[in-house]
């Protein structure tokens, strides 16, 4: 059976996995803000958007149970395109707020379990060469996923609102029927083009088994470290993760907001420029410098963009 060409599948696989990620955790905060939330009530509720990424460990090793990871990739990939669809149908509704934070929600748990489906059969389709030689091409395209939604998608909506004179609403009611379209037609590309490898099947274990092995794992991992050490160290990463996601959300607001507020007073357009622009050039140097520095014949390759973790 002839083997699919990596490059007709990775770019479009980090992308669809860096998209939702940021749609999720970035321009939910950008809409939030237009559509008259305060700065507490967007740190507040997109704060918990975070939730499925941090949490994603606890069901990671049940996915294999139901079926291979080439199906879980496209039935995610399928589900988020309809929750982007559900978010701007409900955007023009009267009860907006809470049909997008369930959107948004469930975006979240669909894009955290994509996260594991797609570094997974990243991992079956491609020998250990491959899957090193092919990281810098799955890193670049999440970010750029990153860069299109921060930049690209920003600037428009403030170019729609300012320039065409259209109510915020039905901005973002538009900016999210693209994204629903932009996703679908990647469910669409990937049915066809993504390979099946012969090794992507369903785990034979039962949910016990799995249980008992992930119980077992966490045991042994307190015993190893020992008690005082791993709570020490969870604790450390939950007040280094919590003011860092929290940041993540405050800074766009700081960005945006007037002047009269404590804020910088960007326009979407002005965001998006210097979102667009900044990490185009910090991408490209990037790339340039991690290339030069990593080398050759390292195992680098077989980490997940960004720790995998979504809340770059």
């Amino acid at each position: 059976m002839k083997k699919t060409n990596p490059w007709a599948w990775i770019p479009t696989l980090y992308f669809a996995e860096g998209l939702p990620n940021v749609v999720v955790t970035a321009l939910s905060v950008v809409m939030l803000m237009q559509m008259g939330l305060s700065d507490a009530e967007v740190g507040l509720y997109t704060g918990w958007l975070a939730l499925p990424w941090v949490v994603k460990p606890l069901w990671s090793p049940f996915i294999d149970l139901l079926k291979t990871k080439r199906w879980w990739v496209l039935t995610m990939q399928l589900l988020m395109g309809s929750a982007l669809a559900g978010i701007a149908f409900t955007l023009p509704t009267s009860f907006w707020f809470q049909g997008t934070m369930f959107f948004l929600f469930a975006m979240a748990f669909a894009s955290a379990t994509h996260d594991i489906s797609a570094d997974g059969f990243y991992m079956i389709e491609l020998d250990e060469h491959n899957q090193a030689k092919y990281v810098g091409l799955r890193n670049t395209f999440y970010r750029l996923a990153v860069i299109f939604v921060n930049g690209a998608l920003v600037s428009l909506a403030g170019f729609l609102e300012h320039q065409l004179q259209m109510p915020v609403v039905y901005t973002w009611t538009l900016i999210f029927y693209a994204l629903a379209a932009l996703f679908i037609g990647i469910w669409l590309y990937h049915c066809k083009m993504m390979p099946r490898p012969a090794d992507d099947v369903s785990s034979e274990k039962s949910v016990g088994e799995v249980a008992s092995e992930l119980k077992t794992m966490l045991a042994t991992f307190f015993c190893k470290f020992g008690t005082k050490e791993t709570v020490f160290v969870m604790l450390f990463l939950l007040f280094y993760r919590f003011p860092e996601a929290l940041l993540n959300t405050m800074t766009k607001t700081f960005l945006m907001r007037p002047t009269a507020e404590g804020g910088m007073a960007l326009t979407p357009e002005e965001y998006g420029l210097a979102q667009g622009t900044v990490g185009l050039i910090g991408l490209l140097l990037g790339g340039i410098l991690g290339g030069g520095s990593t080398p050759s014949g390292g195992d680098s390759g077989t980490t997940a963009p960004g720790g995998g973790d979504g809340l770059e």
